[in-house]
């Protein structure tokens, strides 16, 4: 699956298919998707708990341990493109606006060339 293209709309229609297939949408509900979102970024943080800056980036320069840190941001994609999904909302344009609203709250320290 190397070869697949990487947009969040081709993520967000892979899981539609998938979901489909499966007889799982009626339960993809936003509540539910926020609440399996909360679970796996609860998963990610376990990987890194007590850990400090250093210990993780050992954790992630190594092969095996990467992989699983890789699998948990994967699961908390997935559903939070899910969760964007039923509720309607663009990922790309909400983050591209957010980061309007910041430049203009905290403008920079130092001026970008």
């Amino acid at each position: 699956m190397n070869d697949a293209p990487t947009t969040i709309d081709s993520v967000r229609t892979r899981l539609q298919a998938f979901a489909r297939a499966r007889d799982w949408t009626r339960f993809h509900t936003p509540k539910n998707l926020a609440m399996a979102l909360s679970g796996e970024v609860g998963e990610l943080l376990a990987e890194m708990q007590w850990l400090t800056d250093d210990e993780v980036h050992e954790k992630l320069a190594d092969p095996h341990t990467r992989h699983q840190v890789e699998e948990e941001f994967a699961d908390v994609f997935l559903y939070l493109v899910q969760l964007a999904d039923v509720c309607g909302v663009d990922l790309v344009q909400a983050g591209h606006a957010k980061i309007t609203r910041n430049e203009e709250r905290f403008p920079p320290a130092h001026p970008v060339p």
